[in-house]
């Protein structure tokens, strides 16, 4: 898990191939272990569910919590409670990533201001089980995003029809989609195996990789291809194509405190 490295311009930052599977907004986290100022008091914002992670943004930009990366293979002792008195919540243990701004463990408690901590939580569940098949020995030290980052294409936080590998996400439970111009991107493919493995990846990619090595191609092809890539195309509307902005080349703060950058 990583402190302040899953935001940027006020919306969520994600790798390269990773996919939101659930949103929801209004969720309140509390952190207990850790000495770090960041970790005190409730936090309130918006949780997402990932292909390889939870990750949770402050609605409170000035909080010395701005985000909060849980991969998978960092979570432990996970538990949904339906108390009698009070709204459902989920609760478990995460541990730090090397590198991640924060040292050592957390327990955590996620409380479902609107309901569906139940619904979350599973699928959390699942994702979790469906991730372990893949193997992680140890877990990964954070790296910032060597590149810049951009709006992510819709393929990165609209459902998936087919699901994935016969699971199908409840996403009735959370109909809402992240707000416009929330989601970014950049072009790092995940460190930590998601329910798809390594982001296509057999195994973990090389240190540093971001794709597979080719030849290099006139400036002209190159260009074509970089447009092609990037572009989405959706069957149902063969005339049309969603092509991303043009990226913002500034790279993600690798740690802010009370909205100020350390240098």
């Amino acid at each position: 898990m990583s402190l302040n490295t899953a935001h940027a311009n006020n919306g969520v930052l994600i790798h390269a191939g990773e996919c939101i599977l659930l949103f929801a907004d209004n969720v309140s986290i509390e952190f207990h272990g850790p000495e770090l100022h960041a970790f005190k008091n409730t936090k309130v914002g918006r949780l997402y569910l990932t292909t390889h992670r939870m990750i949770f943004n402050n609605k409170h930009i000035n909080d010395d919590m701005a985000s909060f990366s849980f991969p998978f293979c960092t979570i432990s002792e996970v538990e949904l409670e339906q108390p009698v008195f009070g709204a459902n919540y989920i609760k478990g243990k995460v541990r730090a990533q090397p590198n991640g701004n924060w040292v050592g463990e957390a327990k955590f408690k996620i409380v479902f201001k609107k309901g569906g901590a139940i619904d979350f939580g599973q699928a959390m569940l699942k994702a979790s089980q469906m991730v372990g098949r893949n193997g992680v020995n140890d877990v990964p030290a954070y790296a910032p995003p060597p590149g810049p980052w951009f709006e992510a294409p819709p393929p990165a936080y609209t459902p998936a029809p087919a699901g994935y590998y016969g699971w199908v996400p409840n996403v009735a439970a959370f109909p809402n989609a992240p707000p416009a111009n929330s989601v970014f991107m950049t072009d790092m493919p995940p460190p930590y195996p998601g329910i798809n493995g390594y982001n296509g990846y057999a195994t973990a990619p090389p240190s540093g990789a971001t794709g597979f090595s080719q030849p290099p191609m006139p400036p002209a092809d190159a260009k074509a291809a970089e447009a092609a890539q990037s572009a989405y195309y959706d069957p149902n509307k063969p005339q049309c194509a969603y092509v991303p902005p043009p990226a913002y080349y500034e790279s993600p703060p690798a740690y802010e405190m009370n909205g100020k950058k350390n240098q």
